[in-house]
């Protein structure tokens, strides 16, 4: 670019972007877009320079036109008639929960096939977060028995587990 082109160039976009940014914002209502429009109409007039040549008011009407046939190119396009834009972002999906509710159900069923005895220490140590001396107190069994259930409770759920191929 010429040097002066180049103050030309400077001269018509402080002359009229603003104008234009306003403009495109009535026909559209979106900021950034009018932005952009501004900017390649500006292109345009650098890609034609006898519109430098011009008077100020036919220069100000070609500038406008040229900014309303982009808007409405940009209208018509297939990007704009399969596009909508918003402010607001989509829910988030959430993870895929089926493999937990799978487990939860063979975990479920392992603790069926305990004996009661069993399942109230798992359930209270591991689902309730009570420890061993709570448990004997809550059981009235000696804490010795507490934690003697818990392994053998621990050693069916595990076999348990394995026969549904969920452990090594």
């Amino acid at each position: 670019m010429t040097g002066e082109a180049d103050a030309n160039l400077r001269a018509l976009h402080e002359a009229h972007a603003s104008a234009l940014q306003r403009y495109v914002v009535s026909l559209t209502g979106d900021e950034a877009f009018a932005q952009d429009v501004v900017q390649e109409t500006l292109v345009r007039a650098w890609h034609h320079p006898e519109v430098m040549e011009r008077a100020e008011g036919p220069r100000r009407a070609w500038l406008f036109t040229v900014a309303r046939n982009l808007v409405i190119d940009d209208r018509r396009s297939a990007r704009s008639t399969r596009e909508r834009t918003t402010e607001h972002l989509p829910e988030r999906g959430g993870g895929d929960e089926t493999m937990a509710v799978l487990d939860s159900w063979l975990i479920t069923e392992a603790l069926l096939g305990l004996s009661p005895d069993h399942r109230a220490v798992v359930v209270g140590a591991y689902f309730g977060g009570r420890s061993v001396a709570e448990l004997a107190i809550e059981l009235e069994v000696p804490e010795g028995t507490v934690k003697s259930r818990m392994h053998y409770a621990m050693r069916a759920l595990r076999l348990a587990l394995q026969e549904k191929g969920v452990t090594p």
